[in-house]
């Protein structure tokens, strides 16, 4: 008997916006600091919400979009800043 697994995918969780952001505030603290995890986090959030509307509201092509926030991505800071906004989030700063 062989056992089948299914691929998970954050994405299918992701169903409040208080979800979405405790999900990218925890990305934020674990991220080595190559941008890698708060990519995919994005990347997870913005297909939760829709990835063509993100895209429309952020103003990218969605496969823009989808470059961006691959794992090989690397959006400009402006960029992410347009999806954090069409998102519904915002960056903010604490003193460590």
């Amino acid at each position: 008997m062989t056992e089948q697994f299914a691929r998970f995918d954050a994405a299918e969780f992701l169903n409040s916006p208080e979800e979405m952001a405790a999900y990218l505030d925890a990305c934020f603290e674990e991220d080595a600091g190559d941008g890698v995890l708060i990519r995919a986090a994005l990347n997870d959030i913005a297909r939760a919400q829709g990835m063509t509307q993100v895209a429309r509201d952020a103003g990218v092509g969605r496969e823009s979009l989808y470059k961006a926030l691959s794992s090989t991505g690397n959006p400009e800071f402006a960029t992410i800043m347009k999806v954090m906004k069409a998102l519904g989030m915002r960056l903010h700063a604490v003193a460590i």
